[in-house]
C-alpha cells in the first residue's frame, strides 16, 4: 500500500514535470514566432556603416527601424536602399520632402529649405566645399525626399548624383532608437 502511494506520487511528479516542460516549450515557441513576425514585418535592426551620421549615430551602432504607419517628415533619420550606390542600407536625415526647394550656400555653410536657413544643432560641421554634384536651388519631386548625413564633410548623400533624391518607396523606415552599444542606447532625437 505504501509502495502504491509512492508510485502514485512519482507518477504525479513526472506528469507535472512533463506538463511544465510542455508549457515552457509552448511559451518559447510562441515567443520565437512573435519575434520572427515582429522583425519580419514591423521592425528591423540595422547597422550604421561609416561616420556619416556622427555625432548623432556612430559607426557600427545597431539601430531599430520601423516603417509601420510611417510618412517621411523633415528631420527624421531614415534608413534606405539605393541600388545605384551600395548594397548595404544607408542612414541619413531628411532635409526636405516633396514640393520643398533646397539650396546650399557652401561658402557660408548654410542649408536653405524654401529660402529659409534651417537650424541644425545636430550637425558635426557646416556644409562647405565644392566637391559635390549639387547645383541648386532644386525642388524635391513628388514621392521623393532630400537627405543629408549629420557629418556633412564625410557623408555621401543627396548632394551627390549617385544618391540624388531618394524615392520614398526605397525607405526601409524611420530610426526609432539605438540598441547597441549600450552606452549609445536611446533615441537619437534626444541628442538634438
Amino acid at each position: 500500500m505504501a509502495s502504491e502511494l509512492i508510485a502514485k506520487k512519482r507518477k504525479r511528479k513526472t506528469k507535472k514535470a512533463m506538463d511544465d516542460l510542455y508549457d515552457f516549450i509552448q511559451s518559447a515557441v510562441a515567443a520565437l514566432v512573435f519575434c520572427i513576425l515582429l522583425f519580419s514585418f514591423f521592425v528591423r535592426i540595422v547597422d550604421v556603416i561609416g561616420p556619416s551620421m556622427r555625432p548623432t549615430l556612430n559607426d557600427m551602432d545597431k539601430i531599430v527601424v520601423s516603417k509601420l504607419f510611417y510618412k517621411p517628415k523633415v528631420g527624421d533619420i531614415v534608413v534606405f536602399r539605393k541600388d545605384s550606390f551600395k548594397e548595404e542600407p544607408l542612414v541619413k536625415r531628411i532635409i526636405a520632402v516633396a514640393g520643398q526647394t533646397v539650396d546650399i550656400n557652401f561658402s557660408a555653410g548654410e542649408v536653405l529649405v524654401d529660402n529659409v536657413k534651417i537650424e541644425e544643432p545636430y550637425i558635426a560641421e557646416p556644409t562647405t566645399g565644392e566637391k559635390y554634384d549639387f547645383v541648386g536651388p532644386i525642388t524635391v519631386p513628388k514621392g521623393c525626399v532630400f537627405v543629408m548625413g549629420d557629418n556633412r564633410l564625410h557623408s555621401t548623400d543627396s548632394r551627390y548624383s549617385e544618391i540624388g533624391f531618394v524615392d520614398e518607396r526605397c525607405i526601409m523606415g524611420k530610426v526609432w532608437f539605438t540598441v547597441f552599444p549600450v552606452k549609445h542606447f536611446g533615441s537619437p532625437y534626444a541628442k538634438q
